[in-house]
């Protein structure tokens, strides 16, 4: 493929002339091996430069390669190729009647590309996508392959890497016997009062909507394992018809709600696997902070919603457990993450996504990797305290920065 390349919502126009799409890994580790810059493109569900090559770099897509779906039902574990999405995934692992222990908002998203930069679904217990992973399978800067397993110490900097160690060519990840979930939506909840504790350890996974416009949620979506028992929630009324997060856009795209059972794959993703959302108008910001803060933070952004709310199609909290990844935005604390929709307008955006990160500011957010931020290099070094370790990892693996970047060299500390 040739001409302009862009990214998922087309506010990144990537440098690359072409982006190669290797049918094998032959060809994969002898394109890997020949060129001196690659970064590897996944979904393009990416909404800042993360996946950008520089000039001369070579944008890479696992679309082509054969897709690897293989279930160990002895093991528990599940081995999946790098090109493929959640939904594939998913469906293959149901039918061997096993389940991930979550899934994020879209199923239409690249494991690979969402376990590298720490994504994430919703739920007190639930760590993010990349704590399911066992072993990671790389092509490294010569073209070898590398597989980095749990035990190895450095295992922790391998699996949210950003991209910057190698080409993922296959994850292991932990499954566990299929569940199925009932779903069920509530509106408006009020702020004033929120017992935010409560209310987000009242399902396996739950996800509180706003379009800031007036204080409190004017959604609740809650995924209840029907394994487990039903709580009652007293704070918001049940929503009378079908629901989509953002006002307007039709239901009908949304998983089944009005607590109808369903495979856990059909209810934990808020969107159906068959609707393909369309690239288009909107942008994305995420910032993560610790649970603990999650109601301060929550008061913060509503002291300055005349702000947010003009240029905001919606925003979701929702919750992750602590994990172990050097550079997991979930990293050593339990997490709040607030999730910010905008409209497709980046010069008017900006300036309200900075406005955000200062409010913000006292609870040390660290934002999503993949979305629009603006919060320097210097301070994100301070807030991740592995970075030094990671910085070690790629210059063993990849000294000559066959797989950084502008986006990733930023961020390293300097070379000791």
């Amino acid at each position: 493929m040739t001409g302009t390349l862009t990214n998922w919502a087309g506010n990144i126009t990537y440098t690359a002339e072409e982006l190669h799409r290797p049918a094998s890994l032959d060809a994969l580790r002898a394109l890997v091996a020949r060129s001196s810059r690659v970064r590897v493109l996944g979904s393009g569900h990416s909404f800042n430069r993360i996946a950008e090559p520089g000039p001369g770099g070579v944008l890479l897509s696992l679309t082509a390669l054969a897709p690897e779906i293989d279930v160990d039902t002895a093991d528990r574990t599940v081995r999946v190729s790098g090109g493929v999405r959640y939904a594939e995934l998913a469906r293959a692992v149901h039918a061997k009647g096993f389940a991930l222990h979550n899934m994020a908002s879209l199923p239409h998203i690249s494991v690979a590309g969402s376990v590298a930069t720490g994504t994430h679904g919703s739920g007190i217990a639930n760590g993010s996508l990349a704590s399911a992973v066992r072993e990671v399978e790389l092509v490294t800067a010569d073209g070898s392959t590398l597989t980095i397993g749990r035990g190895d110490d450095r295992f922790d900097g391998a699996v949210t890497a950003l991209g910057a160690l190698g080409v993922v060519t296959a994850l292991t990840l932990d499954v566990e016997p299929d569940f199925e979930v009932s779903q069920h939506v509530f509106t408006e909840l009020p702020l004033e009062g929120l017992d935010f504790e409560t209310v987000a350890a009242s399902a396996y996974s739950v996800s509180l909507f706003t379009d800031w416009g007036r204080p409190g949620f004017r959604q609740v979506w809650l995924k209840r394992r029907t394994d487990r028992p039903l709580a009652d929630f007293p704070w918001a009324e049940p929503a009378a018809e079908a629901m989509h997060p953002v006002p307007g856009m039709p239901a009908r795209n949304c998983t089944e709600q009005f607590g109808v059972p369903g495979p856990w794959h059909e209810r934990l993703p808020h969107f159906r696997a068959e609707f393909t959302p369309s690239s288009g108008s909107e942008l994305q910001s995420e910032y993560l902070l610790a649970r603990t803060d999650a109601l301060a933070a929550l008061h913060a952004l509503d002291a300055i919603r005349g702000t947010i709310a003009p240029l905001l199609q919606i925003c979701e909290v929702r919750t992750v457990a602590a994990d172990r990844q050097w550079l997991s935005p979930a990293y050593g604390r339990d997490t709040v993450a607030l999730h910010f929709t905008w409209v497709d307008d980046t010069e008017a955006v900006l300036p309200v996504v900075r406005g955000v990160e200062r409010a913000l500011e006292p609870f040390a957010p660290r934002p999503h990797w993949g979305k629009v931020f603006a919060v320097p290099p210097t301070t994100l070094r301070e807030r991740y305290a592995r970075l030094p370790d990671f910085r070690a990892l790629v210059d063993g693996l990849d000294p000559a920065g066959t797989f950084t970047n502008a986006f990733v060299e930023d961020l390293l500390p300097p070379r000791s």
